[in-house]
């Protein structure tokens, strides 16, 4: 054989891997996969990544078990497609789960590949995005899958708060598999087509008598809406990758750079001749907060998290001035805009992540209190509560506070006060800040001129009068500097985006030590 009839061998034989390991499953497995509406792990990367850009890794590993037949069951790739390409040409590291080869399911090999490009991510600074769809643990290799999962998981706590990891549900996600999603900073879910669950309808029944199928126990409406494990539930596969890409957009790279900056056209000083009225006169008359967030981001774009749980509180990313900048809004339309025992720790961990990232951080606030009753004291929310006031009083980022309308008691401190270290507080002039409401306030106050008026409620009616001329506004707190400037409402682009100008070149380090103990 000549050498040149060598080398085409050679390279008929890499050609020929290529093509095993493209096939995955094989073709009655893609079918099916594909009859489900689901694309594939290779189809699922091509439309996620700038196209042309990705670059496989280990496509020709293989798992080594030997028992139960499974030496004669090798797959190359073994059931994970893993390697690197770029978003909007930024460098990402990426892993999809393939479910035609075995279901997805994870083995030694197959962790050893996620870990790989793990460990790259973190050592180049790029973020890490996990395409899940498996079957869980490969019962076959018993302890060595599951020593696979903690690999993972150890990676995923290493690589917190240093790279972005964002994990995208595009199929079934069990058992111990559902922990490295959950430790990652977004989890994303498909309607009707994806699931996470710690144990299956069939153990829940078996244990706990309890009648429940996949969906209502772990789908992404469940998660979407109940448990806040899910920060987006969307239509389809392609809206769940589109989703990951948008919202890289607002992220940096990790947690040395800044979040990248976009172009607008959109004028920094635009007035905002809608916000005039968008606070309404009677304090007790619901609004929506989204409206001011949105008509003060740039073209008007908010990209929400979470929109369907602990609706009290509104968080999620828009750009002022080009720049990303993350909300977090107490929600007037539910509850009042109380804080709860899942509004605290839904803000509080978004709080963290932006802090975590350099991200500059808006506080819109209208809170009459903590939400009062005996499930939320028995239910804990003394510690949760107290979970969002270390989150605001941990960050470092740039802070921007503006009190929009009540601004109640102890809530008025966690909602990034200046006595917590919020760089610039902002307020209407419809903003009331006070220990309580005037009718409370007036009822312990005047207990005993109220007991001995001839007409009591005359009186109350006097005296709330006079409380809230007196305290129902924001010129206290700005005697005292605890407001920095009472601003119109239709300046309020403007007058944001001058306070995060003023405050790009902040530098604010927190006291030495290993980390802090927030009250989980």
């Amino acid at each position: 054989m000549t050498d040149g009839a060598d080398l085409q061998q050679k390279l008929d034989i890499l050609e020929q891997k290529w093509d095993s390991a493209r096939a995955g499953g094989g073709p009655a497995r893609i079918k099916k996969q594909h009859a489900a509406g689901k694309m594939t792990a290779r189809e699922r990367v091509a439309e996620f990544l700038d196209p042309d850009t990705f670059v496989e890794l280990d496509a020709f590993v293989v798992h080594g078990c030997t028992d139960f037949g499974m030496a004669d069951q090798k797959v190359l790739g073994d059931g994970v497609v893993t390697g690197y390409g770029t978003v909007d040409g930024r460098t990402v590291f990426v892993f999809a789960q393939d479910f035609t080869v075995f279901g997805g399911s994870l083995s030694g090999a197959y962790a050893k590949k996620i870990c790989k490009v793990m460990d790259l991510a973190m050592q180049n600074g790029a973020p890490v995005i996990g395409l899940n769809d498996s079957g869980g643990a490969r019962i076959q290799e018993g302890v060595n899958s599951l020593g696979g999962y903690a690999d993972i998981f150890l990676r995923n706590t290493l690589a917190s708060g240093v790279v972005p990891q964002i994990s995208a549900i595009l199929g079934p996600c069990a058992g111990g598999a559902v922990y490295s999603p959950a430790i990652t900073d977004f989890v994303v879910m498909v309607e009707d087509t994806s699931y996470m669950f710690v144990t299956g309808p069939d153990v829940i029944k078996t244990v706990t008598h309890e009648e429940v199928d996949k969906e209502s126990l772990g789908g992404a409406k469940a998660h979407h809406r109940k448990s806040g494990v899910c920060d987006a539930s969307v239509p389809s596969e392609h809206a769940c990758l589109a989703f990951v890409r948008e919202l890289l957009g607002f992220l940096p790279s990790n947690n040395v750079e800044d979040p990248p900056v976009r172009p607008t056209a959109d004028a920094w000083n635009r007035v905002c001749p809608e916000l005039k009225d968008a606070v309404p006169a009677n304090p007790n008359r619901p609004y929506d907060i989204r409206t001011i967030v949105r008509s003060v981001a740039d073209d008007g774009h908010f990209l929400e998290m979470q929109p369907e749980y602990a609706m009290n509180i509104v968080i999620g990313f828009v750009r002022l001035d080009g720049r990303p900048v993350g909300i977090v809004a107490n929600q007037p339309q539910h509850l009042a805009g109380c804080l709860d025992i899942e509004a605290s720790v839904k803000a509080a961990r978004f709080v963290r992540f932006c802090d975590a990232f350099n991200v500059p951080l808006l506080t819109l606030v209208d809170v009459p209190g903590f939400l009062p009753g005996t499930a939320q004291e028995w239910g804990g929310i003394i510690k949760h509560g107290a979970k969002l006031l270390y989150a605001f009083a941990e960050a470092t980022v740039p802070m921007v506070t503006l009190i929009t309308r009540k601004a109640y008691g102890g809530a008025y401190d966690v909602m990034a006060s200046k006595h917590i270290r919020a760089d610039v507080n902002l307020a209407y002039p419809t903003a009331e800040i006070a220990v309580m409401g005037a009718e409370g306030a007036v009822n312990i106050i005047f207990r005993r001129e109220l007991a001995a008026a001839e007409d009591p409620d005359a009186k109350r009616a006097e005296l709330v009068a006079d409380y809230r001329e007196t305290f129902a506004n924001p010129y206290k707190a700005a005697e005292l500097g605890y407001v920095d400037r009472v601003i119109r409402p239709s300046d309020t682009r403007q007058e944001l985006i001058q306070s995060f100008r003023m405050l790009r070149g902040k530098s604010q380090s927190l006291p030495a030590k290993k980390h802090g103990n927030i009250p989980l």
